[in-house]
């Protein structure tokens, strides 16, 4: 592989920016805390589609959303949700699509957590009629992790709480149409309304957090 006959230095930023996609799943390019891995891969992108190739992964990059991401061929390694978790990924992947209709392409997309908490009681979920804040402060958690979003205040838990989210909200879950994504989105919601499930701490497979 070329990557070998690289400088110290680019073998380093190599792994560097290979481990972050391994361990976040996704690279971003309006991230700080990510625009110089996501801007090294571009630079380098046939070496990284090798490499990860190699490992059974999928290189993902999508320059119109400043988004890279990686995807197991085989299915295996992805993060298990529970139901909550998932239910508020949903939340949160819809809203970003509302509040993305009314901004232009360099604005930053942000919503309030009292909009996720008026989302949630839309569904009606009967096993669990309003979040909990250890859920909630979990899947924050999670999600920040792997690069969907950034709490912009300290206390997720309140209802003024502002979170930006990323344009890798959309690439979390399975890829579709942005057309298609409220249909998908109220489709999987509709699983838990009325209590289809009742199991607090069932998991729910996240098709692409790997």
């Amino acid at each position: 592989m070329e990557i070998f006959t690289e400088s110290e230095i680019q073998k380093e930023k190599f792994r560097l920016a290979a481990n972050h996609l391994l361990n976040k799943c996704f690279l971003l390019k309006k991230n700080e805390e990510t625009r110089n891995d996501y801007v090294f891969v571009m630079q380098h992108r046939q070496k990284f589609v090798e490499y990860f190739d190699l490992l059974g992964y999928s290189l993902l990059l999508n320059e119109n959303s400043g988004v890279i991401s990686i995807t197991n061929e085989f299915g295996t390694g992805r993060l298990r949700l529970k139901k909550g978790e998932s239910i508020i990924l949903l939340i949160f992947r819809l809203l970003y699509i509302e509040k993305r209709k009314a901004l232009s392409l360099n604005q930053e997309t942000v919503v309030m957590m009292e909009e996720v908490h008026e989302k949630y009681n839309l569904l009606k979920v009967n096993s669990k009629p309003t979040i909990d804040k250890s859920t909630l402060r979990e899947s924050i958690r999670i999600f920040k992790r792997y690069n969907l979003l950034k709490p912009l205040d300290s206390d997720v838990t309140l209802g003024e709480c502002r979170v930006k989210l990323y344009p890798s909200i959309m690439f979390a879950l399975s890829n579709g149409d942005i057309s298609t994504y409220y249909e998908s989105i109220t489709e999987k919601a509709s699983k838990y309304i009325n209590g289809g499930i009742t199991d607090d701490d069932e998991e729910i497979e996240a098709d692409q957090i790997d």
